[in-house]
C-alpha cells in the first residue's frame, strides 16, 4: 500500500510539474501592456524628467492625451487591443490544458492504463453504421460503374441507327431491311433512356443517403467520441484528487475540478442522446429509401431486358421519375 501511495504521489506530482510548466511557458515574456506603452513612448533609453514632483505623471498623461488613448483618473489605461489579446492568450491557454488533458487520456487508453467509458450498445451500433456505409458506397460505385457503361451502349445504338438510316437511302436494294434495324435500334434507344432514368435515379438517392444523411450520423459521432474523450480525461481527473492527500489539494482546486466536470458530463450525455436518436432515425428511413430504390432497380432493368416497354414507362411512373428532354442542356437525364 505504501508503495502504491508512492507511486500515486509521484504522478500526481509529475503532472503538477508539467501542467505548471506549461503555465510558464504561456505566461513568459514581457507583459503585453508593457509593450504597449513602450510602443506608444518610443525608444525606453529616451525618458524625458523633471524635478518638481508628479512630472513624469504629468509628462505620461500629456503623451497620451495626443495620442488619443484612453484614459482613467488615476493614469492607467487598458487599450482594446490590449483587452482583446488578453482574451485571446486566456483562449489559447484553455485550449492547450484541455489537449494535454485530452492527449494524456487517449495515451492511457492505447496502452490499457487508463479508464474508458463504454456503452457497448451505442458502440455496437456505431461500428454497424460505419461497415454499413463503406458497403454501401461500394454498391453506389458499382452502380456509377453500369450506369457510365450503358450510357455508352445507349450513345452507340443511337450512333447505329442512324447509320442504318442512311444507308437504307442510299441501298434501294437493302431499304427494308435497313429500316428495320434502324427502327430497332432507335427503340433499343428509347427504352434504355427510360432505364438510364431510372437507373440515375437510384444512384443519385443511394449517393444521398451515404454521402449526406449517413454522414451527416457520422458526424455527430465524431462530436459525441471527442466529448467521450473529455469526459474521461475530467472524470480521471477528480478522481485522483479525490483519492490523492487532504492536506494536499486546495479547496478551491477540487471545486474547480469539480465544476469541469460536470460541464464536460452535460455536454457528452447530450451528444450521446444525440447519436442515439440520430441512429434509430437513420435506420428507419435507410429501410423505406432502400425498399423503395431496390423495388424501382429490378422492376425497371427487368422490363427492359424482357422486352416489355409497357412495363418500363409503369415503372417510371410509378415511382413518379419524369425524364429530361432532349434538348435540355442540364447534364443530368432527371426532374426532381
Amino acid at each position: 500500500m505504501a508503495d502504491s501511495n508512492t507511486a500515486y504521489n509521484g504522478d500526481s506530482k509529475a503532472n503538477d510539474m508539467f501542467e505548471q510548466d506549461l503555465k510558464d511557458i504561456l505566461n513568459d515574456g514581457q507583459d503585453l501592456t508593457d509593450v504597449h506603452n513602450t510602443v506608444q513612448s518610443g525608444s525606453p533609453n529616451k525618458i524625458m524628467t523633471s524635478s518638481y514632483p508628479g512630472a513624469s505623471t504629468a509628462n505620461s498623461n500629456i503623451s497620451l492625451a495626443l495620442q488619443g488613448v484612453p484614459q482613467n483618473n488615476g493614469g492607467d489605461f487598458i487599450p482594446k487591443t490590449m483587452q482583446a489579446a488578453q482574451t485571446k492568450l486566456e483562449t489559447i491557454k484553455h485550449w492547450s490544458f484541455n489537449t494535454f488533458k485530452c492527449t494524456k487520456q487517449l495515451i492511457s487508453e492505447k496502452f490499457g492504463k487508463g479508464s474508458k467509458t463504454v456503452d457497448l450498445e451505442l458502440e455496437t451500433q456505431i461500428e454497424t453504421l460505419k461497415d454499413m456505409q463503406r458497403k454501401y458506397a461500394n454498391i453506389l460505385r458499382l452502380a456509377r460503374t453500369l450506369t457510365s457503361h450503358f450510357s455508352q451502349v445507349v450513345q452507340t445504338q443511337r450512333a447505329l441507327g442512324e447509320a442504318f438510316a442512311e444507308q437504307s437511302q442510299r441501298n434501294p436494294e437493302l431499304q427494308e431491311e435497313f429500316s428495320y434495324n434502324c427502327e430497332t435500334q432507335r427503340n433499343l434507344v428509347k427504352n434504355g433512356e427510360v432505364l438510364l432514368g431510372a437507373m440515375n435515379f437510384f444512384t443519385s438517392t443511394i449517393n444521398t443517403l451515404c454521402n449526406k444523411t449517413m454522414e451527416d450520423t457520422l458526424l455527430t459521432i465524431k462530436n459525441y467520441e471527442a466529448a467521450r474523450l473529455e469526459y474521461d480525461a475530467y472524470r480521471n481527473d477528480i478522481e485522483a484528487l479525490q483519492l490523492g492527500p487532504r492536506e494536499t489539494t486546495p479547496a478551491h482546486k477540487l471545486e474547480e475540478a469539480q465544476k469541469k466536470f460536470e460541464d464536460h458530463k452535460t455536454k457528452f450525455e447530450k451528444l450521446r442522446g444525440d447519436v442515439s436518436i440520430k441512429l434509430k432515425f437513420l435506420d428507419e428511413n435507410r429501410v423505406k429509401v432502400m425498399h423503395k430504390q431496390l423495388l424501382l432497380f429490378h422492376n425497371a432493368t427487368s422490363a427492359y431486358f424482357t422486352g416489355n416497354a409497357t412495363a418500363l414507362d409503369a415503372t417510371l411512373k410509378q415511382f413518379n421519375i419524369k425524364l429530361k428532354s432532349a434538348n435540355s442542356s442540364a447534364p443530368s437525364w432527371l426532374e426532381h
